[in-house]
Protein backbone atom coordinates (compact mmCIF):
# COMPACT_ATOMS: atom_id res chain seq x y z
CA UNK A 1 0.00 0.00 0.00
CA UNK A 2 2.99 2.70 0.94
CA UNK A 3 3.75 2.03 -3.04
CA UNK A 4 0.41 3.09 -3.85
CA UNK A 5 0.18 6.18 -2.05
CA UNK A 6 3.43 7.03 -3.24
CA UNK A 7 2.23 6.68 -7.07
CA UNK A 8 -0.75 8.38 -6.77
CA UNK A 9 0.84 11.21 -4.83
CA UNK A 10 3.29 11.67 -7.95
CA UNK A 11 0.40 11.46 -10.10
CA UNK A 12 -1.71 13.92 -8.62
CA UNK A 13 1.52 16.51 -8.72
CA UNK A 14 1.35 15.91 -12.49
CA UNK A 15 -2.07 16.60 -12.66
CA UNK A 16 -2.01 19.97 -10.55
CA UNK A 17 -1.55 22.50 -13.59
CA UNK A 18 -4.11 20.27 -15.55
CA UNK A 19 -7.36 21.76 -16.60
CA UNK A 20 -10.57 21.08 -18.00
CA UNK A 21 -11.42 22.75 -21.62
CA UNK A 22 -14.04 24.92 -20.27
CA UNK A 23 -14.03 28.70 -20.90
CA UNK A 24 -13.14 29.01 -17.21
CA UNK A 25 -10.50 26.54 -16.53
CA UNK A 26 -11.54 25.34 -13.94
CA UNK A 27 -8.86 22.47 -11.93
CA UNK A 28 -10.47 19.37 -12.02
CA UNK A 29 -9.55 17.66 -8.20
CA UNK A 30 -7.19 14.13 -8.18
CA UNK A 31 -8.70 11.29 -6.65
CA UNK A 32 -6.31 9.03 -4.53
CA UNK A 33 -5.89 6.92 -1.97
CA UNK A 34 -3.61 8.10 1.19
CA UNK A 35 -2.08 5.35 3.45
CA UNK A 36 1.07 3.84 5.02
CA UNK A 37 4.13 6.09 6.12
CA UNK A 38 5.51 9.25 4.63
CA UNK A 39 8.97 9.39 4.23
CA UNK A 40 9.73 11.73 1.73
CA UNK A 41 8.94 15.33 1.26
CA UNK A 42 5.51 15.41 -0.89
CA UNK A 43 2.98 17.92 -2.21
CA UNK A 44 -0.60 16.69 -2.35
CA UNK A 45 -2.21 18.38 -4.95
CA UNK A 46 -6.27 19.41 -4.47
CA UNK A 47 -8.36 16.73 -5.40
CA UNK A 48 -10.44 13.71 -3.24
CA UNK A 49 -8.85 11.43 -0.99
CA UNK A 50 -9.74 8.27 0.96
CA UNK A 51 -7.44 7.81 3.86
CA UNK A 52 -6.90 3.79 4.51
CA UNK A 53 -5.39 3.54 7.68
CA UNK A 54 -3.23 5.62 10.45
CA UNK A 55 -0.65 7.48 7.56
CA UNK A 56 2.08 8.72 9.42
CA UNK A 57 4.70 11.84 8.78
CA UNK A 58 8.31 10.93 9.34
CA UNK A 59 10.65 12.75 11.00
CA UNK A 60 12.37 15.15 8.86
CA UNK A 61 9.35 15.16 6.20
CA UNK A 62 6.94 17.57 5.18
CA UNK A 63 3.50 16.88 3.62
CA UNK A 64 1.96 19.87 2.27
CA UNK A 65 -1.84 19.47 1.11
CA UNK A 66 -3.31 22.28 -1.56
CA UNK A 67 -6.22 24.51 -0.26
CA UNK A 68 -9.92 22.83 -1.06
CA UNK A 69 -8.61 19.08 -0.75
CA UNK A 70 -11.13 16.68 0.67
CA UNK A 71 -9.86 13.33 2.92
CA UNK A 72 -12.34 11.00 3.66
CA UNK A 73 -11.52 8.41 6.22
CA UNK A 74 -14.07 5.22 6.64
CA UNK A 75 -15.02 3.31 10.43
CA UNK A 76 -14.52 0.42 7.89
CA UNK A 77 -10.88 0.72 7.78
CA UNK A 78 -10.43 -0.18 11.32
CA UNK A 79 -8.41 3.30 12.83
CA UNK A 80 -7.75 5.81 10.83
CA UNK A 81 -5.59 8.90 11.56
CA UNK A 82 -3.35 11.54 10.19
CA UNK A 83 0.08 11.34 12.51
CA UNK A 84 2.65 14.03 12.48
CA UNK A 85 5.78 12.26 14.65
CA UNK A 86 8.06 14.92 15.80
CA UNK A 87 10.21 16.14 13.42
CA UNK A 88 8.09 16.00 10.80
CA UNK A 89 6.03 19.21 9.09
CA UNK A 90 1.87 19.27 8.06
CA UNK A 91 0.83 22.08 5.73
CA UNK A 92 -2.76 22.32 5.28
CA UNK A 93 -3.23 25.92 3.63
CA UNK A 94 -6.48 25.89 3.31
CA UNK A 95 -8.75 29.27 2.44
CA UNK A 96 -11.73 30.60 3.86
CA UNK A 97 -13.36 30.11 0.61
CA UNK A 98 -11.65 26.68 0.16
CA UNK A 99 -10.60 24.77 3.72
CA UNK A 100 -8.94 21.23 3.75
CA UNK A 101 -11.47 19.25 4.98
CA UNK A 102 -11.18 15.87 6.50
CA UNK A 103 -14.47 14.03 7.37
CA UNK A 104 -15.68 10.30 7.21
CA UNK A 105 -17.89 8.41 4.96
CA UNK A 106 -20.75 7.51 7.56
CA UNK A 107 -20.85 10.93 9.04
CA UNK A 108 -20.95 9.26 12.22
CA UNK A 109 -19.14 10.77 15.30
CA UNK A 110 -15.95 8.83 16.88
CA UNK A 111 -15.49 6.92 13.41
CA UNK A 112 -11.77 8.11 12.85
CA UNK A 113 -8.70 9.50 14.65
CA UNK A 114 -8.25 12.93 13.40
CA UNK A 115 -5.28 14.56 13.20
CA UNK A 116 -2.75 14.03 15.94
CA UNK A 117 0.67 15.86 16.06
CA UNK A 118 3.73 15.46 18.20
CA UNK A 119 6.65 17.78 19.11
CA UNK A 120 9.18 17.78 22.04
CA UNK A 121 8.45 20.64 23.69
CA UNK A 122 8.45 21.46 27.33
CA UNK A 123 5.55 19.39 29.20
CA UNK A 124 5.15 19.06 33.26
CA UNK A 125 3.27 15.33 33.67
CA UNK A 126 1.45 14.27 36.68
CA UNK A 127 4.80 14.00 39.01
CA UNK A 128 6.56 16.44 37.65
CA UNK A 129 7.87 13.92 34.70
CA UNK A 130 9.03 15.84 31.45
CA UNK A 131 8.31 12.59 29.14
CA UNK A 132 5.14 10.71 29.08
CA UNK A 133 3.45 7.66 26.52
CA UNK A 134 0.58 9.36 24.87
CA UNK A 135 -2.95 7.71 25.33
CA UNK A 136 -4.24 7.91 21.65
CA UNK A 137 -2.97 3.83 21.46
CA UNK A 138 -0.15 4.67 19.35
CA UNK A 139 1.61 5.03 22.56
CA UNK A 140 4.16 6.80 20.90
CA UNK A 141 6.62 9.28 23.19
CA UNK A 142 6.04 12.86 24.05
CA UNK A 143 7.94 15.62 25.60
CA UNK A 144 11.80 17.54 25.37
CA UNK A 145 13.52 20.94 25.55
CA UNK A 146 12.38 22.52 22.33
CA UNK A 147 9.66 24.68 23.11
CA UNK A 148 10.15 26.44 19.43
CA UNK A 149 9.26 23.13 17.76
CA UNK A 150 7.45 23.36 14.57
CA UNK A 151 5.21 20.92 13.29
CA UNK A 152 3.78 22.68 9.98
CA UNK A 153 0.99 24.82 9.57
CA UNK A 154 -2.66 23.98 9.98
CA UNK A 155 -4.80 26.86 8.57
CA UNK A 156 -8.51 27.12 7.40
CA UNK A 157 -8.60 22.86 8.37
CA UNK A 158 -12.20 21.21 9.15
CA UNK A 159 -11.45 17.79 10.83
CA UNK A 160 -15.14 15.91 11.10
CA UNK A 161 -16.77 13.14 12.90
CA UNK A 162 -12.99 11.94 14.95
CA UNK A 163 -13.09 10.88 18.68
CA UNK A 164 -11.98 7.37 17.92
CA UNK A 165 -11.75 4.95 20.99
CA UNK A 166 -9.17 2.66 20.12
CA UNK A 167 -7.74 -0.71 21.46
CA UNK A 168 -9.29 -1.89 24.91
CA UNK A 169 -12.23 0.77 24.07
CA UNK A 170 -10.40 3.41 26.70
CA UNK A 171 -8.06 4.61 24.78
CA UNK A 172 -8.86 7.81 22.92
CA UNK A 173 -8.21 10.24 19.83
CA UNK A 174 -9.61 13.74 19.40
CA UNK A 175 -10.55 16.14 16.81
CA UNK A 176 -7.07 17.34 16.88
CA UNK A 177 -4.76 15.93 19.26
CA UNK A 178 -1.04 17.95 20.11
CA UNK A 179 0.88 16.37 22.05
CA UNK A 180 4.56 18.67 23.36
CA UNK A 181 3.54 20.84 19.84
CA UNK A 182 5.95 23.83 20.44
CA UNK A 183 5.15 27.57 19.30
CA UNK A 184 6.43 27.43 15.80
CA UNK A 185 3.74 25.97 14.59
CA UNK A 186 0.96 27.63 13.06
CA UNK A 187 -2.80 26.91 14.24
CA UNK A 188 -5.14 28.99 13.20
CA UNK A 189 -8.87 29.08 11.40
CA UNK A 190 -9.56 25.64 12.33
CA UNK A 191 -12.75 23.12 13.38
CA UNK A 192 -13.55 20.30 15.30
CA UNK A 193 -16.85 18.83 13.98
CA UNK A 194 -19.05 16.47 15.89
CA UNK A 195 -16.34 14.04 17.04
CA UNK A 196 -17.01 11.74 20.10
CA UNK A 197 -14.39 12.88 22.33
CA UNK A 198 -12.56 16.35 22.71
CA UNK A 199 -12.55 19.28 20.06
CA UNK A 200 -9.23 19.97 20.82
CA UNK A 201 -6.63 18.43 23.20
CA UNK A 202 -3.24 19.84 24.14
CA UNK A 203 -0.84 17.53 26.26
CA UNK A 204 1.77 19.73 27.04
CA UNK A 205 3.80 21.97 25.10
CA UNK A 206 4.06 25.79 23.58
CA UNK A 207 1.72 26.15 20.81
CA UNK A 208 -0.97 28.83 20.61
CA UNK A 209 -4.43 28.79 18.46
CA UNK A 210 -5.97 31.25 16.78
CA UNK A 211 -9.86 31.25 15.27
CA UNK A 212 -10.84 27.98 16.84
CA UNK A 213 -14.64 26.38 16.10
CA UNK A 214 -15.55 22.85 18.24
CA UNK A 215 -18.80 22.10 17.13
CA UNK A 216 -21.06 19.28 18.78
CA UNK A 217 -18.23 17.36 20.34
CA UNK A 218 -19.58 14.55 22.86
CA UNK A 219 -16.99 15.52 25.54
CA UNK A 220 -15.15 18.92 25.98
CA UNK A 221 -15.18 21.44 23.71
CA UNK A 222 -11.46 22.65 24.58
CA UNK A 223 -9.40 20.67 26.93
CA UNK A 224 -5.55 20.34 27.69
CA UNK A 225 -3.30 19.31 30.66
CA UNK A 226 0.51 18.17 31.02
CA UNK A 227 1.28 22.11 31.90
CA UNK A 228 0.15 22.97 28.38
CA UNK A 229 1.24 27.50 28.19
CA UNK A 230 0.66 28.52 25.21
CA UNK A 231 0.60 32.54 25.01
CA UNK A 232 -0.97 33.64 22.14
CA UNK A 233 -4.71 32.11 21.91
CA UNK A 234 -7.84 33.98 20.60
CA UNK A 235 -11.15 33.15 19.17
CA UNK A 236 -12.35 30.29 20.35
CA UNK A 237 -15.68 29.46 19.96
CA UNK A 238 -17.64 26.53 21.10
CA UNK A 239 -21.61 25.46 20.31
CA UNK A 240 -22.50 22.22 22.40
CA UNK A 241 -25.20 20.24 20.94
CA UNK A 242 -27.08 16.98 21.78
CA UNK A 243 -23.66 15.39 23.57
CA UNK A 244 -21.44 17.32 25.43
CA UNK A 245 -19.52 17.45 28.52
CA UNK A 246 -17.65 20.82 29.48
CA UNK A 247 -17.01 23.67 27.23
CA UNK A 248 -13.47 23.51 28.64
CA UNK A 249 -11.48 21.49 31.17
CA UNK A 250 -8.52 22.75 32.04
CA UNK A 251 -5.93 20.84 33.98
CA UNK A 252 -2.30 20.89 35.03
CA UNK A 253 -1.50 17.25 35.79
CA UNK A 254 -1.26 17.99 39.46
CA UNK A 255 1.13 20.44 39.27
CA UNK A 256 1.31 23.44 41.36
CA UNK A 257 3.05 25.85 38.91
CA UNK A 258 4.01 29.72 38.29
CA UNK A 259 2.98 29.69 34.56
CA UNK A 260 -0.30 29.42 32.59
CA UNK A 261 -1.80 29.33 29.03
CA UNK A 262 -3.32 32.79 28.24
CA UNK A 263 -6.63 33.20 26.19
CA UNK A 264 -8.64 36.12 24.99
CA UNK A 265 -12.19 36.20 23.34
CA UNK A 266 -14.08 32.93 23.97
CA UNK A 267 -17.24 31.77 23.57
CA UNK A 268 -19.25 29.05 25.06
CA UNK A 269 -22.46 27.93 24.33
CA UNK A 270 -24.51 24.65 25.23
CA UNK A 271 -27.87 24.07 23.16
CA UNK A 272 -31.17 23.33 25.19
CA UNK A 273 -31.34 20.04 26.17
CA UNK A 274 -27.73 18.87 25.38
CA UNK A 275 -26.52 16.19 27.91
CA UNK A 276 -23.26 14.72 29.00
CA UNK A 277 -22.37 11.74 28.12
CA UNK A 278 -23.30 9.76 30.55
CA UNK A 279 -26.35 12.07 31.35
CA UNK A 280 -26.81 15.26 32.69
CA UNK A 281 -26.25 13.23 36.36
CA UNK A 282 -23.00 12.48 35.44
CA UNK A 283 -22.21 16.51 36.40
CA UNK A 284 -19.71 17.60 33.67
CA UNK A 285 -21.91 20.02 32.74
CA UNK A 286 -20.43 23.59 33.49
CA UNK A 287 -19.10 25.77 30.90
CA UNK A 288 -15.06 25.74 32.15
CA UNK A 289 -13.78 23.84 34.86
CA UNK A 290 -10.75 23.76 36.71
CA UNK A 291 -8.76 20.93 38.33
CA UNK A 292 -5.83 19.26 39.35
CA UNK A 293 -4.07 22.26 39.73
CA UNK A 294 -5.12 23.95 36.04
CA UNK A 295 -5.53 27.76 35.85
CA UNK A 296 -5.23 30.31 33.12
CA UNK A 297 -5.73 33.71 32.20
CA UNK A 298 -8.94 34.76 30.03
CA UNK A 299 -10.27 37.72 29.31
CA UNK A 300 -13.18 38.97 26.91
CA UNK A 301 -15.68 35.19 27.75
CA UNK A 302 -19.26 35.08 26.66
CA UNK A 303 -20.90 31.99 28.11
CA UNK A 304 -24.76 31.11 27.23
CA UNK A 305 -26.98 28.17 27.95
CA UNK A 306 -25.18 26.44 31.06
CA UNK A 307 -28.36 26.22 32.86
CA UNK A 308 -29.21 22.62 33.66
CA UNK A 309 -29.66 22.39 37.82
CA UNK A 310 -26.20 22.70 39.37
CA UNK A 311 -24.36 24.12 36.37
CA UNK A 312 -22.34 26.59 36.73
CA UNK A 313 -20.05 28.95 34.57
CA UNK A 314 -17.20 28.26 36.63
CA UNK A 315 -16.43 25.38 38.22
CA UNK A 316 -13.74 24.84 40.97
CA UNK A 317 -12.94 21.05 41.18
CA UNK A 318 -11.15 20.24 44.34
CA UNK A 319 -9.04 21.63 47.30
CA UNK A 320 -5.70 22.05 46.05
CA UNK A 321 -6.59 23.53 42.93
CA UNK A 322 -9.01 26.32 45.42
CA UNK A 323 -6.07 26.70 47.46
CA UNK A 324 -3.04 26.90 45.07
CA UNK A 325 -4.59 28.53 41.93
CA UNK A 326 -7.69 30.91 42.85
CA UNK A 327 -6.53 32.11 46.25
CA UNK A 328 -2.55 32.70 44.60
CA UNK A 329 -4.42 34.26 42.10
CA UNK A 330 -2.88 32.17 39.18
CA UNK A 331 -6.57 31.76 37.33
CA UNK A 332 -7.51 34.86 36.07
CA UNK A 333 -11.34 35.40 34.11
CA UNK A 334 -11.51 38.93 33.29
CA UNK A 335 -14.83 40.60 31.39
CA UNK A 336 -17.24 37.82 31.95
CA UNK A 337 -20.42 37.75 30.69
CA UNK A 338 -22.84 35.09 31.26
CA UNK A 339 -26.12 35.65 29.31
CA UNK A 340 -28.98 33.54 31.04
CA UNK A 341 -29.05 34.17 34.88
CA UNK A 342 -26.32 30.89 35.40
CA UNK A 343 -24.20 31.26 38.63
CA UNK A 344 -20.76 33.19 37.93
CA UNK A 345 -18.59 30.30 40.03
CA UNK A 346 -18.70 27.69 42.50
CA UNK A 347 -16.77 24.64 44.14
CA UNK A 348 -17.33 21.02 43.90
CA UNK A 349 -19.30 19.63 46.73
CA UNK A 350 -18.82 22.08 49.73
CA UNK A 351 -15.77 23.64 48.44
CA UNK A 352 -16.46 27.38 49.26
CA UNK A 353 -14.34 29.24 46.21
CA UNK A 354 -13.48 33.24 46.43
CA UNK A 355 -11.57 35.12 43.96
CA UNK A 356 -8.80 37.60 45.23
CA UNK A 357 -10.04 41.31 44.01
CA UNK A 358 -10.00 41.66 39.64
CA UNK A 359 -9.22 38.12 39.32
CA UNK A 360 -13.15 37.30 38.18
CA UNK A 361 -14.75 40.26 36.78
CA UNK A 362 -17.93 40.82 34.74
CA UNK A 363 -19.35 43.38 31.31
CA UNK A 364 -22.07 43.22 29.94
CA UNK A 365 -19.98 44.94 26.98
CA UNK A 366 -18.05 41.04 26.70
CA UNK A 367 -18.38 39.92 23.03
CA UNK A 368 -16.36 36.77 23.05
CA UNK A 369 -15.00 35.10 20.25
CA UNK A 370 -14.78 37.37 16.80
CA UNK A 371 -14.98 34.93 14.23
CA UNK A 372 -15.46 35.62 10.00
CA UNK A 373 -17.81 33.32 8.60
CA UNK A 374 -17.71 31.48 5.26
CA UNK A 375 -17.09 27.80 3.33
CA UNK A 376 -14.19 27.04 6.23
CA UNK A 377 -17.32 27.69 9.02
CA UNK A 378 -20.39 26.22 7.16
CA UNK A 379 -21.59 22.34 6.94
CA UNK A 380 -24.56 20.97 5.13
CA UNK A 381 -25.24 24.59 4.46
CA UNK A 382 -25.76 25.78 8.21
CA UNK A 383 -23.31 28.14 9.83
CA UNK A 384 -21.90 26.60 12.69
CA UNK A 385 -21.13 29.83 14.25
CA UNK A 386 -25.15 30.08 16.55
Amino acid sequence: MKNLFLSLTILATLFTGCSTDDDEGTIQPVEGELTGSITTNRTIAYGNYTLNGIVTIESGVTVTFDAGSTITASATNGVDAIVVKNGGKLIMNGTASQPIVLTESSATPGSWGGIIMYGDAPINGAGGVTTKTSEDGLNLPYGGTNPTHNGGTLRYVRVEYAGKKITDGTSEMNGFSFYSVGSGTILENLVSYKGADDGYEFYGGTVSASNLISYGNYDDSFDWQDGWKGQNNSNWYAYQTTTGNFGMEIEASNNNNAFWPVIANITLKRASGTVTEGGSSAAEYDAIQFKKQGNGDFTNIVISGYTTAGATAVRIQDAGTNTDQVNASKIKLTSVKINDGTSEYAGAGTLTVAFPSGQFTTSSSATGANLTNGVWSTVGGVSLIQ
